[in-house]
């Protein structure tokens, strides 16, 4: 531990550290929140070729790019040092979101709007990439052996204070400009303040001095030449690297996902709850999610992160099948009698039927299955496939039986018909809602996953070398957020969509889940509270 590392010096370090990390979520976030307007701005009107280009590169920068930042800015904060790097990960972050909001829109610049898009976004995701690392691995090391685990808590609270940051800024600029004004000009608003947030960032992380860990490093000349090499070709590092990806990042990003997002989708697309309600409730949740990180990261000091952390998965494994179902029930109680009365059952020759899997929503599903198939789930209700005898394509709306035109296109007012008059409801009822078995289960699942998150950053910086923990650190963990996480929704909707079970999704979660607890009781050996060196 370091001389300067005095409580008031720690208190610096974790508040710019957190800070900064909080504002790179911030503009994470807003351009998720604000995904559709965006699509209206920038896509309105491509071409074919150009439409591809955007989906490829929306999809490409909100997951791929963040591993490969982690490898880039990785291997940077392991040769130059911690605060360099994160000091130039949030200058990224913040000059790309801040040039988002001075983009022409499609209307006036045509193709090269979407396209200064795709890399500005790539941008964000390269920059988000670098940045868990650095900031994890600066508060780490500052902080005392026994209190690593709360001290990193912070880093991880900065998650859901950006969110709320973000959702709080979009509310509050949208009801004040009014939609049409917020379409036209208003969506810049939220990029454009985060400029302020930059320069606060900036200034902060600019008071404060390399990790003492490093500050080592240098000093007795070990700093690694090859971090990369070091990281990923060793025998023994790569089984570390591996061990973090399977025993809780691949949890991590399935669990914490499926609690924070999936559950809005699942709100919103199958139980007919309005999105503005959606928004608030899991800003709500989001609040009580915040002081939660540090709680657990607190008690992983005293029990160990393995207990703690296993705990959250095991019990986000066990509650996401009937938390889903109860909270369908409480929702929207007349979906529910009205699937139980009147079953959707879609009748079709089964070997026309794909998994319409489509990560990248470039490709086509045209057969008859896939697309009556979609337009059942797209009203938010679960079906039940089975083989026609004639090879021909039909659905059953209890007693209402709806053929499909030739192109295998059913109309959406006939199907909409079909399915009020079996008592499906457009929306759910806000009278027959029940608040509080609604949020008994949403707080469950965000215990389930603050308590595998919070201790999270302490745990992975505890596994690695001070030589390669930038590196070998970073990329099993924007493996686990960034794509078992960014996939979930798409994976989640396929398999919906495959089997007509509008719970069928959670079975990504679930193995996800699954196979971290079990590679976590087999392969992990944790190490809380030892020195880093």
């Amino acid at each position: 531990m370091s001389d300067t590392a005095k409580p008031w010096s720690m208190a610096k370090v974790v508040t710019a550290s957190s800070a900064g990390t909080a504002f790179e979520w911030y503009d994470f976030f807003i351009f998720g929140a604000l995904a559709s307007t965006i699509g209206q701005v920038f896509f309105a009107g491509l071409g074919e070729t150009a439409g591809v280009l955007a989906a490829l590169g929306l999809f490409a920068a909100g997951f791929a790019f963040r591993p490969l930042g982690a490898i880039i800015f990785g291997a940077m904060g392991d040769r130059v040092g911690r605060k360099a790097t994160f000091l130039t990960t949030v200058s990224l972050m913040g000059g790309a979101t801040f040039a988002i909001g001075l983009l022409p829109s499609y209307a006036t610049a045509g193709i090269i709007a979407p396209i200064l898009l795709i890399i500005l976004r790539i941008c964000q995701g390269a920059a988000l990439g670098g940045e868990y690392g650095g900031a994890a691995i600066y508060v780490a090391e500052h902080a005392d052996d026994d209190k690593r685990g709360a001290a990193t808590g912070w880093i991880q609270s900065s998650a859901a204070f950006g969110l709320i940051a973000a959702l709080l800024v979009i509310y509050f600029t949208r009801t004040t400009v009014g939609e049409e004004a917020f379409l036209e000009w208003g969506w810049r608003v939220p990029f454009l303040v985060s400029v302020l947030l930059l320069l606060i960032s900036v200034w902060m992380r600019l008071k404060l001095s390399e990790s003492p860990a490093f500050q080592k490093l240098q000093a007795e000349g070990e700093v690694t030449k090859t971090p990369l090499r070091e990281a990923f070709a060793e025998k023994e590092s790569l089984k570390k690297v591996l061990t973090a990806f399977f025993a809780f990042m691949a949890a991590q990003g399935a669990l914490w996902y499926c609690a924070f997002f999936y559950v809005q989708v699942f709100l919103e697309r199958n139980l007919g709850v309005p999105g503005a309600e959606v928004n608030w409730i899991i800003l709500i949740v989001t609040v009580i999610s915040a002081p939660l990180y540090v709680f657990f990261g607190w008690l992983s000091d005293k029990v160990g992160r393995k207990p703690v952390m296993l705990g959250g998965m095991i019990l986000g494994l066990v509650s996401f099948w009937p938390g889903f179902h109860a909270i369908a029930d409480a929702v929207n109680p007349q979906l529910a009698r009205a699937s139980a009365e009147n079953p959707v059952v879609v009748e079709t020759d089964l070997a026309t039927c794909t998994s319409q899997f489509n990560p990248t929503g470039t490709a086509e599903f045209t057969s008859a299955c896939d697309l009556v198939s979609k337009a059942v789930i797209d009203a938010g209700v679960g079906y039940e496939r089975v083989a026609s005898e004639d090879g021909m394509t039909r659905v059953s709306v209890g007693d209402y039986v709806i053929t499909p035109a030739s192109d295998g296109a059913i109309a959406a007012n006939e199907l909409d018909a079909a399915l009020t008059a079996a008592g499906y409801p457009e929306a759910a009822n806000p009278d027959e809602m029940d608040h509080a078995t609604l949020y008994f289960w949403l707080i469950v699942f965000t215990v389930a996953a603050t308590s595998l998150y919070g201790p999270q950053a302490a745990a992975l910086v505890e596994m690695f070398p001070t030589r390669t923990r930038y590196t070998a650190m970073s990329l099993p963990y924007h493996i686990g957020t960034g794509w078992v996480g960014g996939f979930l929704p798409v994976t989640a909707f396929a398999i919906v969509a495959a089997t007509g079970n509008i719970y069928a999704g959670l079975w990504y979660p679930i193995f996800f889940v699954g196979l971290s607890v079990v590679c976590a009781l087999i392969f992990w050996r944790e190490k809380h509270g030892q020195p880093l060196h």
